[in-house]
């Protein structure tokens, strides 16, 4: 696409509330115009972030269907961005560039979307920095460290006007979608319970030890908005996730998200009004994990609604009979769904329907991917492109089950249950308040709205 017609669209959305082309009206507000790019034309993509996640977007963009280049490979750690580099080249579209600083993409106004696969740290700033400079975003979950990054997600991404999906791909399963739709058209009756449950056998994790800044790693910009600390052993690469909350989520932000979002797209329910959650080591008590790696959390909604939350992270155990899922109960019977499909009983627990995916999509192996990838992507760039009106996971949507995992997180961390104003989603507890937000390095502050 040309420089000029790309500055076209981006000004677009300083006139008036409504366009007109050719004495007729659109119908897309001048925000929602700016988003569109042609249906032909195209897009010019880069990746941020080049760990386990980012082999799960090949397949899409080798696509030509996605009629895409890309344009930027970016990752602190050379040796990643090599690989990419490697796996990528002469199979895709673009003369895609190897860089260390996402500053550099985002300086160029040529790049129309982001894929931010980063840590969970760089995850809501990296998006909101990217909208700022004109691009959409496609956020892998959790798409926040915090509550408070949920909430300026949402309202950046109406400032800016930018197209953010949520990486929680089950949203585009067609057998997840039309179980969600028969079961708000009453397949199990009336709908007032969820069990989301995760099950993993991940091992010991090495103690963190204070050793040199690895060879190719720029450990200043993997740290980007976090607070800084001394480089310990290996911290960079995945177990990250399990060392402290500097960067992670732990294993509730990292695959909660999934399975309770399903959970309350099913129930139909905003935010709870109640969280209580017990959480606690369980495995490997003189390993370097310093995280929970055990936790059963229950959100009370109104309307007599619940959703619960089993995680194991250490233990393997199919409680449910499968390593993920969600189990959904009615007063007419109940639903067991999962990435392979779903499965449909009567009050007496007689088998009614099952659909199974003719696809793939991957359970507890590190980096995922599969047709639900697949179809999640192709979804974000028909949007931005408008031949698809809607995202099926806007972060406006994703930002509200994410916070179901923030919730379990900080009851977990001070040990308490709280009240929720089931409105607003703000905890009414000011022990569990002062974790709502993080602290930021300085220059890495969010923007002011």
């Amino acid at each position: 696409m040309s420089t000029n017609r790309r500055e076209f669209i981006r000004n677009v959305a300083v006139g008036a509330a409504g366009i007109t082309i050719g004495g007729m009206a659109t119908g897309f507000s001048a925000k929602s115009y700016s988003r569109i790019v042609g249906a032909n034309d195209r897009l010019s993509v880069a990746l941020m972030g080049c760990g386990r996640r980012v082999g799960a977007y090949y397949a899409s963009l080798q696509d030509k269907n996605n009629n895409v280049d890309v344009a930027y490979i970016c990752d602190v750690m050379k040796k990643q961005r090599d690989k990419v580099g490697k796996d990528l080249n002469g199979k895709v579209s673009g003369k895609a560039k190897l860089v260390n600083d996402i500053h550099e993409i985002w300086n160029d106004q040529s790049v129309d979307a982001i894929f931010n696969a980063t840590p969970d740290h760089w995850h809501a700033p990296g998006t909101w920095l990217a909208m700022q400079a004109g691009k959409h975003v496609y956020i892998e979950k959790p798409c926040s460290h915090n509550p408070r990054e949920g909430e300026l997600l949402v309202a950046f991404t109406k400032k800016y006007g930018k197209v953010v999906q949520m990486g929680n791909q089950q949203r585009s399963s067609k057998e997840s979608q039309e179980i969600i739709s028969e079961i708000h058209k009453g397949a199990i009756g009336d709908v007032y319970k969820a069990v989301a449950f995760y099950a993993n056998t991940r091992g010991e994790c090495p103690v963190p030890k204070k050793a040199p800044v690895p060879e190719g790693l720029d450990w200043e910009l993997f740290q980007g908005p976090a607070p800084r600390v001394e480089y310990m052993h290996d911290i960079w690469d995945y177990n990250w996730h399990w060392y402290g909350w500097n960067w992670g989520t732990a294993e509730t932000g990292n695959n909660a998200t999934h399975e309770l979002d399903i959970a309350r797209w099913a129930l139909q329910v905003k935010y709870p009004d109640y969280v209580e959650c017990e959480a606690a080591k369980r495995h490997f008590l003189n390993d370097g994990w310093e995280m929970y790696d055990t936790m059963d959390a229950t959100f009370r909604f109104p309307g007599n609604k619940v959703i619960k939350w089993d995680g194991k992270s250490r233990n393997g155990h199919k409680t449910y009979g499968s390593d993920r899922g969600t189990i959904i109960y009615g007063s007419e019977g109940s639903v067991f769904v999962n990435r392979e499909g779903y499965t449909l009983f009567d009050r007496s627990g007689k088998k009614v329907k099952d659909s199974k995916s003719s696809g793939s999509e991957a359970g507890t192996a590190l980096g995922g991917g599969g047709d639900m990838t697949d179809g999640h992507v192709a979804n974000f760039f028909n949007v931005i492109r408008g031949t698809e009106t809607k995202l099926n996971s806007p972060i406006e949507e994703g930002a509200i089950s994410q916070m179901m995992t923030h919730y379990a997180n900080i009851s977990s961390r001070i040990n308490k249950s709280f009240k929720v104003d089931s409105q607003t989603g703000r905890i009414l507890d000011k022990d569990a308040m002062k974790l709502w937000g993080r602290e930021y390095h300085k220059g890495w502050e969010p923007p002011k709205l």
